[in-house]
């Protein structure tokens, strides 16, 4: 089992969840955040601390969310790990709960 960053981080990454995690498996790209799922050890601090409520149980993602679950996995292979709580994205406020937000993933890093 593992957790996975789902659409509603894109453009906003807050950084709580990085914060908490014990063994971390975050690794942050240029407007998002994700989940390495081998690292994952299913703790569950992290879901609770996403102010953007972007963090699911693999099995407990939404449809519409699961493509994300793959994503999760490749990006976590090319992007680095993130062990320290950085600021959010300027405008992460304004961004927070806007739908369709996947063509707004930047996948470089």
């Amino acid at each position: 089992m593992t957790f996975v960053v789902t659409e509603n981080c894109i453009r906003c990454k807050y950084m709580d969840c990085v914060e908490v995690c014990p063994v971390d498996c975050f690794h942050e790209g240029p407007n998002f955040l994700v989940i390495d799922p081998i690292e994952c050890i299913d703790c569950t601090l992290c879901e609770p601390e996403c102010p953007a409520g972007a963090i699911y149980k693999d099995e407990n993602v939404p449809l519409e969310y699961r493509e994300y679950i793959d994503i999760n996995e490749q990006l976590s292979i090319k992007w680095g790990v993130v062990t320290e709580k950085k600021e959010p994205l300027e405008d992460a406020d304004m961004w927070d709960g806007v739908k369709n937000k996947k063509v707004y993933l930047d996948v470089e890093s």
